[in-house]
């Protein structure tokens, strides 16, 4: 080996060489070719002592040997660019890591591992004449991770850093048409790579793209037009920036649809502009005008969104109105292709959030592919662009050496803001910058924070970090518990926040509030969406959040079975990872949205629909605009009547002020329904939904954006929904003969469709089943992860049952068991009483009573029957049709259901409680063409109706899994009847479920009839 250590990979400076200052991201008619495709490539993996852990050159071969033509690479492979080498279908180049908070090796900054894999590229690229005449020519690298070395020609070009920022050479004197050979090195770990520690996969390689672009003589060296809006007199301002040579002008700005078309002959005539009645944007009408500028030698476009953001006192405003972000945080991505951008993709997420009232993205934790931007341009978003830093990994060494405070990163920082700002200064989508996540405080930040002040006063600065508010315009917090929300809401006096004294609170409460990201989104949950939403609209310095997070970050890979699943943190040999706290979506890897989306989309729909009492004249309907800047025109209002889950009645409303006009934003009415018949003998349901009157650019016409539900039952109905058939026992069998006693119950026994053998049910229609067998264990969901350690402890997911008493002739049957964990003193004891209301049809009741002792909050108290046969479908009246929890039901519409069993859960990527439906009323399991079982519930007295869960595999299997191919195969059917079950929360990375939907150990009764069908 030949060549000596460049310490350039431990330089904390953001990169040296031909750089250029960072400009706006335009569409030019200039010329430009794509360097993506086909390059050669080999990797070296790293070794002490070499190249400051650059990598393993091979004997005899210098630093910069591949920079020359004369190099031989034939013996090199071929990767795609953009790409990252680590995801190579065959795995010849490594795997790839996942951690939240810790860095993957030691802190010791600038230092960085001497294993330090490093990839080589090659490729001739051939610039076509018109780049022999350009004034300059530069060459773009959108995005590469985590520093790379460039040569062309055989010249080098410079070092780049900061992985998921843009970053222009300046190769005018190096480049020219014809063939150029072009040859990056990149690495993986760099002292960059401490300013990278973003909750994600570490995925080296050129995962953007390569871009040669010909500056021709008079081109634009820049262009910003700022677009504000005046809302008192709807005129609308344009205050243009334009960087350019005397050879540049005249410079012409164009905007056709406003009549607009100025010349300024010299860059001292280039002055602010008034247009009278523009269109203002916002994420709901998102209007964009198509506008030019042109130079001698260049012409760009740009899209127009005319918006003013404003804070004024504390409230945060867009246009004069209050903002409430409805927003979600969004990593860029994609189970095969990582990070690499796919525009199919970008865009069908987007329109799944427009159709999921997702109205917000802030940009976790770095500005995305710069068409993400334009999408959210033309779709409609308020967006929180974010800078390419977190340094979370210094957190362990209680920030010592954090770059936030020292000095020596202070030009790398300012670099990369400087860089994110400048690039996306166009888009009216963003209304806000943020200046990176989860690195501490320091000088480093507030000098970042005083140079975007300076730079752009049109838009406020967040930083989560800045507890004190030394230098961010915006309060922001992260999973801050409803209660401390709620203070700041009121505004309490004497209030001290987290992290300040009370002169510093008093500075913080005087700010917008926004929740940067909250309700964790991980696995089954998250919970109390709907509290945090009611917060939002009581108090108006709460401006709203955003959920963590949108998309699950799962790597397709496979067993060595070639089984396919979704991988996370430690499924590729790490030996340093955080698990599967990287699958934290509302959408799975696959694409699927969870039913944690579904919620989101209820509870937070601009169009809120709530019932009022209306006396005799029957239920009244108070409709409130919450939209921004919308009316109610493009929706189209229906209402339903349904009869125990059946359809009798239906009709169109008319939602409009008094003078016939849509609703404005803000706006309240009230509207009534035509009569309405109310059932003696069944529930009686009204529901409204507000849909799209007509299609747009995300969903079609028709698309439901809010509904709601109104119990219209009558008093007689509901007290016999609480008086069903089923027996009514005499309590605990306290002097009942014990089972091993001298009495013993009939071998067999038949009871309408059941048979007992010795006193326990053996089948039911001719079906074998097990049970009832006490369930108080659940598959621990992400979000159990604080309560699950004590579950285990009470050995819950172990329970053994004992007869303690048993009763049983042709008229009733009646057990008494105790269930505990065997090495357990507390218990629960389980009196079930069976009795026979015909020949196909079987009354049960089961009384729950646990004993004193208890100290936990449980998962679940219920029961499970086990079917040997397989259970094929499943309908229900109850809600649905997704599943929902105590703290997760305002998505759920109580109606007439199907589905086969297998679409009944989620397929998480790390197996859990899934499934459940509350409050059902009547469940027909279809087993085969011509068994069906019908079970009936009946409310408790105090209204209380059993939920149920049906799945080919127990919750203990399913929580013995990692992954869902490791579940266990299945042995039947499982039927969970659950009393009750604990709420979901967040507090995976959040607050735990709310005090009063914790489930304490309680008496609960479960009744219902068995009916055999078919």
């Amino acid at each position: 080996m030949s060549g000596t250590i460049d310490h350039y990979l431990t330089d904390r400076g953001p990169g040296r060489g031909m750089r250029v200052p960072a400009r706006s991201r335009l569409v030019s008619d200039a010329p430009e070719v794509s360097a993506n495709g086909e390059w050669r490539f080999r990797l070296l993996p790293g070794a002490p002592g070499t190249l400051g852990g650059a990598g393993v050159l091979p004997s005899g071969e210098g630093v910069a040997d591949i920079a020359t033509a004369a190099y031989d690479d034939s013996a090199w492979d071929t990767v795609t660019v953009p790409g990252h080498w680590i995801l190579d279908e065959q795995e010849r180049y490594g795997r790839p890591a996942y951690t939240n908070v810790p860095f993957p090796f030691a802190v010791e900054p600038p230092n960085v591992p001497d294993e330090n894999p490093t990839g080589d590229y090659r490729r001739t690229i051939v610039l076509p004449p018109a780049f022999a005449d350009a004034g300059a020519i530069l060459l773009r690298f959108d995005g590469v991770e985590s520093r790379y070395r460039v040569w062309l020609n055989g010249a080098e070009i410079g070092v780049g850093s900061a992985s998921r920022l843009a970053q222009e050479f300046d190769v005018s004197g190096v480049a020219h048409s014809g063939e150029n050979l072009l040859v990056v090195r990149v690495h993986q770990w760099s002292a960059g790579s401490y300013l990278e520690d973003q909750d994600q996969w570490w995925l080296p390689g050129i995962f953007r793209d390569v871009t040669f672009l010909a500056r021709p003589v008079g081109a634009l060296g820049d262009v910003w037009l700022r677009a504000s809006y005046d809302d008192t007199t709807g005129a609308g301002g344009l205050d243009p920036e334009i960087v350019a040579g005397e050879d540049a002008f005249p410079v012409t700005v164009s905007v056709p649809e406003l009549g607009l078309d100025v010349t300024w002959s010299t860059a001292a005539e280039v002055a602010p502009i008034i247009l009278d009645n523009v269109e203002p944007w916002s994420a709901e009408l998102p209007r964009l005008y198509d506008a030019t500028v042109a130079s001698t030698g260049e012409t760009v476009a740009l899209r127009l969104g005319f918006r003013t953001v404003e804070i004024r006192g504390d409230l945060f405003t867009v246009n004069g109105s209050r903002l409430v972000f409805h927003g979600v945080n969004r990593h860029e991505t994609n189970p095969v292709l990582g990070r690499v951008f796919d525009e199919s993709q970008a865009r069908a997420d987007l329109l799944l959030m427009k159709q999921f009232n997702v109205n917000a993205i802030r940009t976790s934790h770095y500005p995305p592919h710069p068409r993400v931007l334009d999408l959210a341009d033309e779709l409609g978003f308020w967006v929180v662009l974010e800078n390419d830093y977190e340094a979370h990994g210094f957190y362990r060494t209680g920030w010592k050496g954090n770059p936030s405070e020292d000095g020596a990163w202070r030009d790398a920082l300012l670099d990369r803001i400087e860089r994110t700002v400048e690039r996306d200064k166009n888009h009216a989508s963003i209304v806000m910058w943020s200046l990176g996540n989860e690195a501490g405080t320091g000088a480093n930040l507030a000098a970042c924070a005083a140079w975007v002040h300076a730079r752009d006063s049109s838009r406020p600065v967040h930083y989560e970090g800045d507890y004190r508010g030394e230098y961010t315009d915006v309060y922001s917090r992260m999973y801050s518990p409803l209660d401390e929300v709620e203070a700041l809401g009121r505004d309490e006096p004497g209030l001290v926040l987290e992290g300040c004294d009370e002169t510093e609170s008093l500075r913080q409460r005087s700010k917008p509030f926004i929740l940067c990201e909250y309700v964790h989104a991980m696995g089954n949950g998250p919970g109390a969406i709907d509290r945090y939403e009611d917060l939002f609209n009581r108090y108006p310095r709460l401006h709203g959040g955003f959920v963590w997070e949108w998309r699950d970050h799962g790597i397709l890979t496979k067993t060595a079975d070639g089984i396919p699943f979704y991988g996370y943190g430690g499924d590729f040999g790490e030996v340093m990872h955080d698990g599967n706290f990287v699958m934290d979506g509302m959408v799975l890897s696959d694409n699927t949205p969870t039913p944690g989306l579904h919620e989101f989309k209820a509870v937070v729909a601009p169009v809120r629909l709530s019932f009022l009492t209306g006396g005799e004249s029957g239920p009244l309907l108070e409709v409130t605009n919450r939209q921004h800047s919308a009316d109610t025109g493009g929706f189209r209002f229906t209402w339903r009547l349904e009869h125990d889950g059946v359809r009798v009645a239906e009709g169109l409303l008319e939602v409009a002020r008094p003078d016939g006009g849509p609703l404005r934003p803000g706006e309240v009415v009230t509207v009534p329904f035509p009569e309405l018949s109310v059932a003696a003998d069944s529930e009686t349901w009204l529901t409204v939904e507000g849909a799209l009157a007509a299609g747009t650019s995300w969903a079609d016409a028709g698309h439901v954006i809010t509904a709601a539900q109104a119990d219209l039952t009558s008093s007689v109905a509901l007290a016999a929904r609480r008086s069903g058939a089923t027996a009514r026992g005499t309590g605990i069998l306290r002097n009942a003969a014990p089972v091993r006693g001298v009495v013993l119950p009939p071998e067999r026994l038949e009871l309408g469709p059941a048979v007992f053998e010795h006193g326990a049910l053996a089948s039911i229609d001719g079906l074998p089943v097990v049970g009832p067998r006490l369930s108080l264990w659940r598959a621990p969901t992400d979000n159990d992860r604080t309560n699950e350690p004590s579950w285990r402890a009470a050995g819950l997911h172990r329970l053994v049952g004992r007869v303690d008493a048993i009763e049983a002739d042709e008229q009733q049957v009646r057990t008494r068991m105790r269930w505990s964990a065997g090495d357990n003193a507390d218990a629960f004891w389980v009196d079930t009483t069976w009795t026979p209301l015909d020949g196909r049809r079987l009354a049960a009741r089961i009384e729950i009573v646990p004993s004193a002792g208890w100290d936990l909050v449980l998962p679940r108290i219920g029961v499970r029957f086990d079917f040997d046969a397989r259970v094929d479908g499943v309908a229900w009246f109850g809600t649905g049709p997704l599943e929902s929890y105590p703290d997760s039901v305002r998505a759920a519409l109580v109606g007439r259901y199907k589905a086969s069993i297998d679409d009944l859960g989620i397929a998480y990527a790390k197996p859990q409680e899934t499934g459940h439906r509350s409050a059902v009323r009547e469940l027909d399991l279809v087993m085969g063409p011509t068994s069906q079982l019908r079970i009936t519930t009946e409310a408790d007295q105090r209204g209380r109706l059993p939920g149920f869960t049906l799945s080919r595999h127990t919750a203990e299997e399913i929580s013995s899994a990692a992954h869902p191919h490791e579940i266990p195969p299945t042995t039947g059917t499982h039927l969970y009847l659950d009393a009750v079950q604990q709420g979901l929360g967040s507090a995976a990375c959040g607050p735990d479920v709310t005090v009063d939907l914790r489930l304490r150990p309680e008496a609960r009764t479960i009744a219902f009839v068995i009916e055999a069908i078919g």
